[in-house]
């Protein structure tokens, strides 16, 4: 088996919405698991059923992996903890992206343009407080 490493995100009771939106804007394949979906005999805690116990996106170049935060870890999701940076192939691939997230609720952080280093870059927070960066690396 290949090693493959996942980004984790642990979301406030708002992870399957989240990944799904993301499902719905970036594609690939999901995979979710909830509480309730298996006994999980011998749990330490009593999750609520219908929380997240684990989910999977599974995007061309890389994974998302989460679940639903338990009721005693907070977080505050708006910022720089929660960010994912997303290379793409094409200006009009990442624009995309941006305009889809602006359109459910999101909001440009750093607008999308040349960057001083030659690559295309800006950022998004989607609807749920997640800083999406974009990048589109400069022609070779």
């Amino acid at each position: 088996m290949a090693q493959i490493l996942a980004t984790y995100i642990a979301l406030p009771g708002t992870t399957a919405e989240a990944f799904e939106h993301w499902h719905e804007v970036l594609g690939g394949e999901l995979k979710m698991q909830k509480y309730g979906d298996t006994p999980m005999p011998g749990m330490p805690f009593e999750p609520d059923p219908n929380a997240v116990a684990h989910v999977t996106l599974d995007l061309p170049g890389g994974h998302l992996a989460g679940g639903d935060a338990m009721d005693d870890e907070t977080y505050n999701i708006e910022g720089s903890a929660y960010s994912l940076l997303y290379q793409v192939d094409t200006v009009e691939d990442a624009q995309a992206i941006i305009d889809k997230f602006v359109a459910a609720g999101g909001r440009v952080g750093m607008p999308f343009e040349q960057a001083p280093w030659g690559d295309h870059y800006g950022q998004v927070f989607d609807k749920f407080g997640v800083m999406w960066a974009l990048n589109v690396p400069a022609a070779q």
